[in-house]
C-alpha cells in the first residue's frame, strides 16, 4: 500500500493514531515524531510513560514511582508532529476509520494499536482481591502496601502461628517477573529490615516461589534455570516446581503437588503468573476481524499489519507474531520497542512509494535479576550469571530508562542501595487498594527535586 504524499506546501495529511503509551506505542511515536508528513495523535488512559521492568522494585519499597514514570507530553514535546490526548478509545470502526474516545470520535488514516496484556488469573478472577498482579503503578502500590503491613501485623501478633502466617509471603510464578519480586522480597526481609523491629526478627521470614513447570524461567535454558533456582535458595527462598495454585484465600494458598495437595497458611499472596491481553483485541476481533490466540493477542502479518486490514497495526505484547522461528516473539520490552519502530519506518517508506522487508527482531539476550550481585543472562551464544550478569542488568536497565532525569535518579538509589542496602521508599500508602494521589504525587515531586 502506497501513502499520499503531500506537496510541499501543504500541511501534513496522513492522519496517524497510536493507542498505548507503552514502549511499542512510544517508541512508533518518537520515530513518527521525526518527520513533517504525518499528523501523529498518541492516545493513552494515563499522561505517563511507565518502564514496567522496574515496577517489582516500587513494589518492594526500592524505588518510587516517579523513579520509573516520565510524562508522554514531556518525552514528546520536542516531537512537534505528535499530539498527546490523555483518554481511553472505547472502540474502533475500521469502515468509517475512526475510533471512539469516552470524549467523542477521532479520524484516522493508519491506525497503531499498543495497548499490551494484563493479568490472568485462568479463570479464577475471585483471586484477584486477594493476591494482587503487577502491571501498573497501582498494583505496585498495592503490593507495596500489602507487604509492609504485612510486617507492621507481625510485630503487634502475640500468636506465633499468626505471626507465621504475616511472615509467610507467597509468590505464585517462576517467570522473570516472579524471580525478581522473590529476590527483592528476600533483600528486604533479611537485611534491609534486619534491624528495623523490636518483636520479630524478619529473618524468619518465609519467601515461597511457586512454578507449576519443572523449572523457574521457563524460557531460559536449562543450566541458567538451575543456577537462577540455586541463588535464589542461596537468598533464602524456597523454590516449589510443578507446584499448581488451586485455591486462594486471604488467610492461605492451597497447592496440589502431583496427587498430594496441601495448605500453606499466609496473609500475602502475590500474583506473578500469566498474561491476557487487554480488551482491544476484543474489539479488534469484533470490529476487524482479527483472530485471536488462546490469551487474546492478536494473530498478524509479516509486516504487524492486520489480516484484511493494512491500515491498521498491531505492536507490542497485544500482538501474536509466529512469522520467525515458528512461535510467538516473547512479551518484553525490546519485541515492543523494535515493533513500534518498525512500523513507523514502514509508513515512512510507504510514504515514498517504497516498502520494507517483513519484521524481523534480532533478539540481543534476556536478563532476570535474583538478588543483590546475582542474576542470568542468555545471548545466546554467551549463557553467564552472578555477578556480571547482575552488572550487565544495571547498565542495560539505565540504558533503556527513558528520560535521563530518570536515569539519575535511578542510578542514586541503586549506588546508595548497593553499598548501605537501605533506602528506597518503604512507604504504606493507599487504602483498601486504592492509590492515595496526594501520597503518590508527593512521592514523584521527592524524586524530581533529587536531581535540581
Amino acid at each position: 500500500m502506497k501513502l499520499s504524499k503531500p506537496s510541499d506546501d501543504q500541511q501534513p495529511t496522513h492522519r496517524i493514531v497510536i493507542v498505548g503509551g507503552g514502549f511499542g506505542g512510544l517508541y512508533a511515536a518518537k520515530e513518527l515524531g521525526r518527520s513533517q508528513q504525518f499528523d501523529v495523535t498518541l492516545i493513552d488512559k494515563r499522561n505517563f510513560h511507565l518502564f514496567q521492568p522496574l515496577l517489582y522494585q516500587v513494589a518492594t519499597g526500592k524505588l518510587s514511582p516517579g523513579d520509573i514514570s516520565s510524562p508522554l507530553r514531556a518525552i514528546l514535546s520536542r516531537h512537534r508532529q505528535v499530539k498527546v490526548l490523555m483518554d481511553e478509545v472505547l472502540d474502533i470502526d475500521p469502515q468509517q476509520h475512526q475510533v471512539t474516545l469516552s470524549s467523542g470520535t477521532l479520524p484516522y488514516d493508519t491506525l497503531i494499536v499498543a495497548t499490551g496484556v494484563s493479568h490472568h488469573y485462568f479463570g479464577n478472577e475471585q483471586w484477584a482481591d486477594v493476591a494482587p498482579g503487577l502491571k501498573t503503578i497501582e498494583d505496585a502500590l498495592e503490593m507495596r502496601r500489602r507487604i509492609f503491613l504485612a510486617f507492621e501485623a507481625a510485630e503487634k501478633e502475640t500468636d506465633p502461628e499468626k505471626r507465621r502466617a504475616w511472615l509467610t509471603f507467597v509468590v505464585v510464578g517462576g517467570g522473570p517477573t516472579g524471580v525478581e519480586l522473590a529476590g527483592a522480597l528476600a533483600d528486604l526481609a533479611y537485611t534491609a529490615l534486619k534491624d528495623d523491629f523490636r518483636s520479630i526478627d524478619t529473618k524468619e521470614t518465609r519467601i515461597l516461589l511457586l512454578e507449576g513447570v519443572d523449572r523457574v524461567l521457563p524460557p531460559y535454558p536449562p543450566d541458567l534455570s538451575a543456577k537462577a533456582a540455586r541463588s535464589l535458595e542461596d537468598l533464602g527462598v524456597v523454590v516449589e516446581t510443578q507446584t499448581l495454585v488451586t485455591n486462594i484465600t486471604t488467610d492461605a494458598v492451597t497447592v496440589r503437588q502431583g496427587e498430594q495437595t496441601r495448605q500453606i497458611p499466609t496473609k500475602t499472596v502475590l500474583w506473578a503468573a500469566g498474561v491476557r491481553a487487554s480488551k482491544m483485541g476484543t474489539v479488534l476481533a469484533e470490529r476487524a476481524g482479527a483472530e485471536l490466540d488462546r490469551v487474546g493477542r492478536v494473530i498478524v502479518n509479516p509486516d504487524l499489519s492486520l489480516p484484511g486490514e493494512p491500515d491498521i497495526f498491531v505492536v507490542g505484547d497485544l500482538a501474536h507474531y509466529a512469522h520467525q522461528d515458528d512461535k510467538p516473539l516473547p512479551g518484553v520490552a525490546p519485541v515492543a520497542m523494535h515493533e513500534g519502530a518498525y512500523v513507523a519506518k514502514l509508513l515512512q517508506r510507504r510514504l515514498q512509494g517504497e516498502d520494507l522487508p517483513p519484521f524481523r527482531y534480532s533478539d540481543a539476550g534476556s536478563l532476570a535479576v535474583i538478588g543483590h550481585n546475582a542474576a542470568v543472562a542468555n545471548f545466546g551464544w554467551l549463557k553467564i550469571s552472578g555477578f556480571p550478569a547482575w552488572l550487565i542488568w544495571v547498565f542495560v536497565h539505565i540504558y533503556y530508562l527513558i528520560e535521563f532525569d530518570n536515569k539519575m535518579i535511578v542510578m542514586i538509589q541503586w549506588f546508595w542501595h548497593y553499598f548501605t542496602r537501605k533506602g528506597g521508599a518503604r512507604l504504606i500508602t493507599g487504602e483498601e487498594g486504592k492509590l492515595n494521589e496526594s501520597e503518590f504525587t508527593a512521592e514523584v515531586e521527592r524524586d524530581r527535586t533529587l536531581i535540581r
